[in-house]
């Protein structure tokens, strides 16, 4: 079924546009940049009508700090958008071996979205599977993905940030946390199993908040730039492209874009509407690796590898892991809410909206 569909999206991926919309931070100016973006990257071309809809958002932290998890105001302007159009929504995400999207999600006011609109929040760590074994993926030959995205149609919601392992994170690396909470165990060959991860979990449209972006030590230490922009196309890799031109990098320079266009995911040279890319462009610090980073390749290139990551030492890794970023949420996290606090973006953080 993934094949058939992926072949059947292949050429309109790649000749779909990428709509660069500005905004300012106020809700009403938010909601009207991310539908005039999704209008103008003609949206219902890759929604069936009355299909039941996973929105994906970035919930992969649960402390708060804007640019490296989802807030609010764009997840609901979706919701506005295409909730006329579209069956049943379901917002999604899945855990992460230190964080609990259970807990973010409450903590980003998403949920409260939810609940106002009768959406089901659905934690995918915590609900059925369906198994694949497949000999012909480039390295995910047996996984396990999260049933509700074999039942609905995916809109991704990534974020403008630096990775310190992909360089940046977007529309495509956005479904990494679509596979099981051990999907640390494929970093090593991360760029072909995000081809893979998009074969599986084919993601229909992406729109990608903007608006607060992350630079430095992303996707969780990095530090928020405002940027007052939101993206839309049905272009994967376009998307990502573009993003990454935006944030001062090279997209023929990113492994996994570059995989991705080879496989069928869009293109890394769309066409774009809305605003120029040379009018908004910046440069973003990029990721290096954190002390975290450092120890996991240090480890995943060692003799002790196997004794690390499977066996129940892996669950002493992972709590002092959570303990770094506890300790560099006290020492840095805190400083860097306090600066972002001055954006008017911020204040959906603090009250319901």
């Amino acid at each position: 079924m993934n094949q058939q569909l992926h072949q059947a999206w292949m050429s309109k991926r790649e000749s779909a546009r990428v709509a660069i919309e500005s905004t300012r931070p106020e809700k009403e100016t938010v909601f009207a940049a991310v539908q005039t973006a999704m209008e103008k990257a003609n949206w219902r071309d890759y929604i069936i009508p009355n299909a039941d809809i996973s929105l994906k958002p970035n919930l992969g932290w649960d402390k708060l700090i804007p640019g490296a998890i989802s807030a609010p105001w764009v997840v609901e302007a979706v919701i506005l958008t295409i909730r006329d159009y579209v069956g049943k929504i379901f917002v999604v995400e899945s855990d992460q071996v230190v964080c609990n999207a259970d807990h973010a999600v409450r903590l980003t006011g998403i949920y409260d979205i939810c609940q106002r609109y009768n959406i089901p929040w659905v934690n995918m760590s915590r609900g059925e599977f369906t198994e694949y074994k497949l000999k012909d993926r480039l390295v995910l030959h047996h996984v396990k993905i999260p049933k509700i995205l074999s039942e609905t149609e995916l809109i991704t919601l990534p974020l403008m940030k630096t990775h310190n392992k992909t360089t940046i994170t977007g529309a495509i690396k956005n479904q990494w946390g679509c596979l099981q909470e051990l999907r640390h165990n494929f970093h090593p060959v991360l760029p072909q199993a995000l081809v893979d991860v998009s074969w599986f979990t084919q993601p229909r449209f992406a729109i990608m908040d903007a608006t607060i972006g992350l630079e430095g030590n992303g996707p969780k230490s990095g530090t928020p730039k405002e940027m007052n922009l939101v993206l839309a196309s049905g272009n994967l890799v376009g998307i990502d492209a573009i993003a990454a031109r935006i944030m001062g990098f090279k997209p023929d320079e990113i492994e996994h874009l570059v995989l991705c266009a080879k496989n069928g995911f869009g293109s890394l040279s769309p066409e774009v509407v809305g605003a120029k890319v040379s009018e908004v462009k910046t440069q973003f610090a990029p990721a290096e690796h954190n002390l975290v980073s450092i120890t996991e390749i240090l480890f995943r290139n060692s003799s002790f590898a196997r004794l690390v990551f499977h066996t129940p030492l892996f669950k002493i890794m992972t709590w002092t892991t959570r303990r770094y970023y506890d300790l560099w949420d006290i020492l840095v996290g805190r400083k860097t809410r306090k600066e972002i606090r001055k954006s008017g973006y911020f204040i959906q953080f603090l009250k319901p909206n």
